[in-house]
């Protein structure tokens, strides 16, 4: 898989990343590091634990690793998330909706960078 063929399939903006980072080596260098950023486990273990200060921390800065790479899809429902998350002091129905979405594009997204 190319990594514009990983763009598309995961929902994200090729022409936009590569304006940013000018070089494919350079955006599966910052790809890859997604691997192995640990935002993603944080957020699950925060949302289990009812943390919400924590998972609104993790989920943000999963919304910020994803407007710099230009990953769109996971970085929409990650901005849906923190933004419910933002002023949220309890676990609702609300929340695992969208979480739920953030699960599904998470391992969308990380399955087609393991495929790099």
């Amino acid at each position: 898989m190319t990594i514009k063929e990983c763009y598309e399939a995961m929902g994200g903006n090729y022409q936009e990343v590569e304006a940013r980072l000018r070089s494919e080596e350079r955006i599966k260098k910052f790809l890859c590091k997604v691997l192995d950023d640990k935002s993603y486990a944080l957020l699950c273990d925060s949302l289990e634990e009812r943390n919400m200060d924590e998972a609104f921390r993790a989920s943000h800065t999963i919304k910020g690793v994803c407007q710099n790479l230009a990953i769109t899809k996971l970085g929409h429902s990650a901005e849906l998330l923190t933004d419910c998350l933002r002023e949220r002091r309890e676990y609702t129905e609300e929340v695992e909706k969208l979480f739920l979405q953030v699960q599904k594009d998470y391992t969308e997204t990380v399955e087609c960078i393991r495929k790099l």
